[in-house]
């Protein structure tokens, strides 16, 4: 292990924290600086046994899109599930529990998909099966949940094997 990874396992960490530091300290001084960097280089080297290898990641272009389809996704389901809220009757509303099977192998882009389900409103990741292969994934209103589950695994999970494949 060379010197950088030895002394300075994660170099943006350290910087990140430092300056969430000197935030949190609401002021700049020589102190608060010097304790930003003391905790920016000691926590990323007490924790890097605990990280794992950093996951391949391919194809910058699918980042932008994936990021591109999930922002989009995003702001509908906002306005769809405000809609549904405000608007609809609570008995119009068909929530549903579903199975989403996974092609992806990947810790990180399984987490990647479940966090993505999540963050979209009004779906949520509830579990991940024993053995790693299906999701369960909870609707607020999914009136046709295998077209759900297909443009789960078109938008999202198809996007993330090719990222992370």
């Amino acid at each position: 292990m060379n010197l950088h990874g030895r002394w300075l396992p994660h170099p943006l960490i350290t910087l990140v924290l430092a300056g969430f530091w000197l935030l949190l300290m609401n002021e700049i001084t020589v102190g608060g600086i010097v304790m930003g960097l003391f905790l920016g280089l000691v926590i990323p080297l007490y924790t890097s046994r605990f990280w794992p290898e950093a996951p391949a990641i391919h194809n910058l272009p699918r980042i932008i899109e994936y990021t591109l389809i999930v922002l989009w996704d995003i702001i509908v389901a906002n306005v769809l599930v405000a809609w549904w809220i405000l608007f609809w009757r609570v008995d119009r509303l068909k929530p549903s529990f579903m199975t989403v099977p996974l092609d992806i192998y990947s810790p990180e882009a399984i987490t990647m998909l479940a966090g993505t389900i999540t963050m979209t409103p009004g779906t949520v990741s509830c579990d991940l099966s024993a053995d790693g292969r299906a999701l369960l994934v909870h609707g607020l209103h999914t009136p046709d949940v295998e077209g759900t589950v297909a443009d789960i695994k078109n938008r999202y999970e198809r996007r993330l094997g090719e990222i992370f494949g």
